[in-house]
This record gives structure tokens, C-alpha cells and sequence, in this order.
């Protein structure tokens, strides 16, 4: 069995964040091409966004740190630490209200 503290993984990608020009970092926490279950830290800068892309598949944000927007058409969702968000089977985006640390998990 592995372990990870995600609240360290969280800080570590806001950090490599910090210093990357587009403002967010990612790492796959578990899976990958191979597996059906994808889980991945994500971190975005306050003001910058995952702009508008296909759904994955079933798919779920769970946010660690700070706050987020997830806009699917005219539907908002607004996120902060210790929500989990169920991502609609729709093209959608994700912006940063505030510097935030999600983990996103797929079932492809």
C-alpha cells in the first residue's frame, strides 16, 4: 500500500506553480494511460484558468487549498477547501479565484 500526504503535494505544485510563466503545475498522484482511475494534483495562481475543454469522462475536483470557478455553458460553480465538485459530462473551464490546489480524479 502507498501513502501520500496530499496537503504537501498541494504546496509542493503551488510552489512549481509559482515559478512556471503559465501559473499552474499538475502531477498524477494515481494512474495514468494504463488505468480507468486517474487522479492528479493540480495547482492554478490566482486569475489564471484551465480554459474550456471536453469532459474527461466521470470526473470529480476535490479542492485542497484556496478557491476556484468551474463554468459549464451558464452554469457556475464556485469551490473552496473541503469541497468536492462533480464535473458535468460538458465542455467546461476551471479559473482561480485564488491561488488553489485541486485533485482531480477520472474514471475513463
Amino acid at each position: 500500500m502507498d501513502k501520500l500526504s496530499l496537503t504537501a503535494l498541494a504546496r509542493q505544485q503551488l510552489k512549481l506553480a509559482a515559478t512556471s510563466s503559465s501559473g499552474r503545475s499538475s502531477q498524477t498522484v494515481f494512474g495514468g494511460h494504463a488505468k480507468h482511475l486517474r487522479q492528479t494534483m493540480v495547482a492554478l495562481l490566482a486569475g489564471h484558468e484551465l480554459g474550456e475543454h471536453d469532459s474527461p469522462g466521470e470526473a470529480t475536483l476535490q479542492i485542497l487549498q484556496g478557491q476556484l470557478q468551474l463554468v459549464a455553458g451558464d452554469d457556475l460553480w464556485k469551490g473552496s477547501a473541503g469541497d468536492l465538485i462533480v464535473i458535468p459530462p460538458a465542455r467546461h473551464s476551471v479559473r482561480a479565484i485564488e491561488d488553489v490546489a485541486f485533485l482531480l480524479t477520472v474514471v475513463k
